[in-house]
């Protein structure tokens, strides 16, 4: 397996100008966001946090010095718009606090996972594999080929095979059932 790009490789080339580069770096450091905040903030907080985090690293992209790990800016970052929520929170006027502690439920997200890694177990191997990356992860055919090792001709043919194989198992599932 092919070694992950790093957020800072990814930032320099979106200072280079790759969006697709810039799209990808913005996805997964959303996700990371949205786990710090959830440690640190109010769950209804936490979305929020995040957004306003993306928006300003996309406001100070400028000022990211290629020459220095890109986490160590993102964490600073993100700790200030922390702060600033923080700040925000103690100014807000607090609401009744009832014994009632809403949990989301996460059984639709658990099953879906689940039915959709049953059915590429299902896939080729290498069909599998370009699909998790390219329509599950986000990377184009080019990164794909890159990290398998397929031509990106035999990339694309995975991928529309191994959809077409999806696709009859669940119409064939739907007549069974």
């Amino acid at each position: 397996m092919a070694e992950r790009t790093s957020w800072t490789e990814l930032m320099v080339a979106a200072q280079a100008g790759n969006g697709g580069a810039y799209r990808r770096l913005l996805g997964e450091v959303g996700v990371w966001l949205r786990r710090y905040y959830m440690r640190r903030l109010p769950a209804d907080m936490v979305d929020d946090a995040a957004q306003e985090t993306l928006i300003a690293i996309h406001q100070k992209r400028s000022t990211f010095d290629p020459s220095r790990p890109f986490e160590g800016w993102l964490t600073a970052i993100a700790r200030h718009k922390w702060i600033d929520r923080l700040r925000a929170l103690k100014r807000a006027p607090s609401g009744h606090l009832t014994d009632d502690i809403g949990v989301d439920d996460h059984e639709r997200a658990v099953v879906s996972a689940t039915v959709l890694e049953d059915l590429l177990r299902r896939l080729k191997p290498a069909q599998s594999q370009v699909i998790r990356l390219v329509k599950i992860q986000g990377y184009s055919v080019e990164e794909a080929s890159a990290r398998t090792g397929q031509s990106i001709s035999l990339v694309k043919v995975n991928i529309h095979r191994g959809l077409a194989r999806l696709a009859s198992v669940v119409r064939d599932d739907d007549d069974g059932q």
